[in-house]
C-alpha cells in the first residue's frame, strides 16, 4: 500500500422488500448523508465520488451525489454486477492510495423488482453466454432461476466432491437468520428452524427458497481518507484498509468442468491471496468476516475460497459452529444477504459499513468481542471479486 487508507465514515440505511423501498435517488442520497455524518466532515472537502448501481441510467449516480452538493467533482458511475459496491469502494481506495485525492465517497444503492433476476437487453449477446455453457457441459438445464442454477450447481459440486449433507446448507441460513435478528437494517430478522429451511419450496440443487437472498432494496456509503487529511480535519483513524484485491475469472472458471469454480472459486481464492501476501495477515488471524452468501452454497464454498478452513472440511466448520460467534471466526453477523438483503450496488459497501461497525465496538448487540481484523468477500458473476481486509489501527 503506497499510503495508509482510512474509513473515516460509513452510512447504510435499512434494507427493504421491493415494495417497501424508497426510489434509488432517495435511498443513495439519505445513506450519503449518513457517511458524511458519520465521518464528520462536509460534502464541500470531498473530492471524488464512485456510485455503483447495476440496475439503472447511465449518470444515475450524478442523481445521487448532486443531492448532497453541486461541487462539480468527479463522478463515476460503477457497474460489476454483485460486486458493484465493492468495486467502487476498490476506485475510491485507490485514489487516496495514490495520492489522486485526499477525501473520496463510494455510495451505492439498488432499486430492485420483485422477483428472480433478469436480463435487461435481450437484442444482443447475454453476458453469462460462457458462463452457461460452460454450466451445461455439467449440469442439465432447468427451468429455475439462472443464478440458482449457477450457486445450486456451486453446491451440489460440493456435495458430489465431499458428500456434504443438505441439512449443512440449511445450517447456514439458520445461522443467517439468527444473526440478522441483532440487526435493525435487515430485512428478514424472523428466526427459522434448520426443518422450516428445508421444508420451504425447492429451488434448484440444494437450494431451498429459504437459501436464497430476497430481491432487496437498500442503500449504503463509505468515506475514505488519507492520513494527513484525516488529521488536518480531526477525523476519525480507527478503521484502515489494511489490503485489497479485485480480480476477474480465468480459464479454470470454463474449462475445468467445476461449477464452484464457475461461480468464481478460483477468483476468491486469487483474491485472498493477495490480499493475504501484502498484509502478511492470515486467515487464522480474522476475527470477523462479511462474505457473499448470496445463496447458502456460495457461503460454505467460500469458507474453503478464503481458507476459514482447509478444502474439503467446509462441512466440518459449519457443524463445529467454527462461522458464529464462540466458534473461530464470526461470518456475516449482519445477517449476511440471505437475511440482510442484497441490493446489487449496495451490498459491498453495507459490508464494508458492517465490518467498520464491527472494528469500532459499535455494532451492539451483534458485537464480536474484541474484533480487530475483519476480512470483506463479494463476488459478481460475470465476473469480478473483491476482497478487502480492515484492521483496527493502533
Amino acid at each position: 500500500m503506497e499510503r495508509r487508507v482510512y474509513v473515516a465514515g460509513v452510512g447504510m440505511i435499512p434494507f427493504t422488500k421491493p415494495s417497501a423501498g424508497q426510489t434509488y435517488d432517495v435511498m443513495g442520497e439519505r445513506a450519503l448523508h449518513e457517511a458524511l455524518k458519520d465521518a464528520a466532515v462536509g460534502y464541500d472537502l470531498i473530492q471524488q465520488a464512485y456510485a455503483g448501481y447495476v440496475y439503472g441510467d447511465s449518470t444515475s449516480g450524478q442523481k445521487v451525489v448532486y443531492g448532497a452538493g453541486l461541487t462539480g467533482i468527479p463522478v463515476v458511475n460503477v457497474n460489476n454486477n454483485c460486486s458493484t459496491g465493492s468495486s467502487a469502494l476498490w476506485l475510491a481506495r485507490q485514489a487516496v492510495e495514490y495520492g489522486a485525492a485526499e477525501c473520496v465517497v463510494a455510495v451505492g444503492f439498488e432499486q430492485m423488482n420483485p422477483g428472480a433476476l433478469q436480463n435487461v437487453w435481450n437484442d444482443r449477446p447475454l453476458v453469462f453466454d460462457r458462463h452457461s455453457a460452460a454450466m451445461s457441459l455439467v449440469q442439465e438445464p432447468s427451468d429455475a432461476p439462472l443464478a440458482a442454477q449457477f450457486f445450486g450447481g456451486g453446491g451440489a459440486a460440493h456435495t458430489a466432491k465431499y458428500g456434504t449433507a443438505p441439512e449443512t446448507f440449511a445450517k447456514i441460513a439458520v445461522k443467517a437468520r439468527r444473526h440478522a435478528a441483532n440487526n435493525p437494517c435487515a430485512v428478514f430478522r424472523t428466526p427459522v428452524t434448520e426443518e422450516e429451511v428445508l421444508a420451504s419450496p425447492h429451488v434448484f440443487g440444494p437450494l431451498t427458497r429459504l437459501q436464497c437472498c430476497p430481491p432487496t432494496r437498500g442503500a449504503a456509503a463509505a468515506v475514505l481518507c488519507g492520513e494527513e487529511f484525516a488529521r488536518r480535519h480531526g477525523l476519525r483513524t480507527d478503521v484502515v484498509i489494511r489490503a485489497q484485491a479485485l480480480t476477474t475469472d480465468t480459464a479454470s472458471s470454463f474449462t475445468s468442468g467445476d461449477m464452484m469454480r464457475v461461480v468464481g472459486y478460483d477468483m476468491a481464492r486469487e483474491a485472498a491471496r493477495q490480499v493475504y501476501e501484502a498484509s502478511g495477515v492470515g486467515a487464522e488471524d480474522l476475527d470477523v468476516v462479511e462474505l457473499h452468501d448470496c445463496f447458502t452454497t456460495n457461503e460454505l464454498i467460500t469458507y474453503e475460497a478464503l481458507g476459514l478452513t482447509p478444502e474439503g472440511t467446509a462441512e466440518r466448520f459449519v457443524i463445529d459452529g467454527d462461522n458464529t460467534y464462540g466458534g473461530r471466526v464470526v461470518t456475516n453477523p449482519s445477517g449476511g444477504l440471505l437475511s440482510k438483503g442484497h441490493p446489487l450496488g449496495a451490498t459491498g459497501l453495507a459490508q464494508c459499513a458492517e465490518i467498520t461497525w464491527q472494528l469500532r465496538g459499535e455494532a451492539a448487540a451483534r458485537q464480536v468481542e474484541d474484533a480487530r481484523l475483519g476480512l470483506q468477500h463479494n463476488v459478481g458473476l460475470g465476473g469480478a471479486c473483491v476482497v478487502t481486509l480492515y484492521e483496527k489501527a493502533s
